[in-house]
């Protein structure tokens, strides 16, 4: 069986934070230690096979994705576990860090194995849309009705909304509309300018502050589905050794990407995109976020923006001060739209003529989405690496 386990690293108590040119060399070292290992002696013996792994570094620690072949998800966790601890403690600069968090998640082939096995009325539907929605559900209380439960429920994560907008460090309140105290939202990009482009920003609606943290913790709350879909979207290009435009299993989000470039959307890319919207959002949890660095991230905000307005209106949610208030914070964050021309099909091939540059616009080619429109911006080391033979 195939699992997918999940593990959180951190650096020492009271160390500071990892610089970036740190956190570089942190994701060279892990990633050269799984490079190493092929397998794994889990408990009583058992060998657990290292299929691939995916490594994402922040100022505090790393999170890892780690794939193994295992007879049982208890043999994968614990094995997982052993691995990193030692891997950890072997590798020098990394001996003191901890592992705060390893459990395994279910790969989507047991899932569908599992959905395939279904029969009867209590079988989950095969539209993937309708299972996530499923999925998502808390069981209502035995001898509870069903308009209660869906009400608890909701309240419940409108709850656990609320309380997940302290997390999104990087942004005050007023970059939603709300008037929080903290000022007006800063147009000054990193490079000086008021945008990647020099162009000007619009200043946000004013909304009331519990709408605007609803929405910001709902962006955190998104954010663990949203990275969990891609991963699964990495899996399945994986398996299938395809690119979005040949694969035939389901995928989450990879398909709604521009349609023109389908055909280079592959296993290889899929996991650059995974990386860089993992980096982009711990920026912005960790406070060190200024702008989106290129046209990837622009693409992964939109995704992000998506599945936070649909997890909204999953749990009846989204009213129109908490729609205004994501719509200010998109007005913030991205600096322009120019991006949306890729979905634009007759402008087909525009995103690849010098015309754009020669209208101020930043280069949109597909061999460019992850090079960052600035030198003073940056993208993660994993994703900034050309592969070789990438389309020109």
């Amino acid at each position: 069986m195939t699992y997918v386990v999940s593990v959180d690293t951190c650096i020492p108590q009271g160390t500071p934070e990892m610089d970036p040119l740190q956190r570089a060399g942190a994701v060279a070292l892990i990633e050269d230690a799984f490079n190493s290992v092929r397998s794994v002696e889990g408990p009583d013996g058992v060998e657990v096979d290292l299929v691939d792994t995916i490594v994402a570094v922040h100022p505090g620690g790393a999170f890892l994705k780690v794939i193994v072949d295992a007879p049982a998800l208890e043999f994968a966790e614990d094995s997982v576990q052993a691995l990193v601890d030692e891997l950890l403690e072997r590798t020098e600069l990394l001996a003191d860090w901890t592992i705060e968090r390893c459990e395994v998640e279910l790969h989507q082939d047991l899932a569908k194995q599992s959905l395939d096995a279904a029969d009867g009325p209590d079988a989950p539907p095969d539209d993937p849309a309708a299972r996530k929605a499923r999925h998502t559900e808390t069981p209502a209380p035995e001898g509870a009705d069903e308009p209660h439960a869906v009400e608890a429920k909701a309240a419940a994560v409108r709850t656990r909304m609320l309380k997940s907008a302290d997390e999104l460090r990087a942004f005050p309140l007023s970059m939603f509309g709300a008037p929080d105290g903290d000022g007006e939202a800063d147009g000054e990009g990193k490079d000086g300018k008021d945008g990647k482009d020099g162009k000007e920003r619009k200043e946000t609606t004013v909304i009331p502050a519990e709408s605007a943290r609803l929405a910001a913790g709902a962006l955190v709350y998104a954010t663990d589905i949203l990275v969990d879909e891609l991963f699964e979207d990495v899996q399945v290009l994986t398996q299938e050794d395809a690119t979005v435009a040949e694969c035939e299993g389901p995928l989450w989000h990879l398909e709604r990407l521009p349609d023109r470039y389908a055909l280079q959307y592959d296993a290889r890319f899929a996991r650059r995109f995974l990386v860089t919207t993992i980096a982009m959002t711990t920026r912005f949890t960790d406070g060190s976020f200024q702008r989106l660095s290129c046209v990837a991230e622009e693409l992964a905000l939109r995704f992000l923006l998506s599945e936070t307005t649909t997890t909204l209106e999953l749990h009846g949610l989204l009213d129109d001060d908490v729609s205004a208030a994501l719509d200010a914070f998109a007005a913030n964050v991205y600096e322009d739209k120019d991006h949306e021309w890729l979905y634009d099909d007759s402008l087909d091939a525009f995103d690849e003529a010098p015309a754009g540059a020669t209208l101020g616009t930043a280069p949109m080619a597909f061999r460019s989405w992850f090079t960052p429109f600035h030198e003073g911006r940056h993208v993660h080391p994993s994703a900034a690496d050309e592969p070789e033979g990438a389309a020109q």
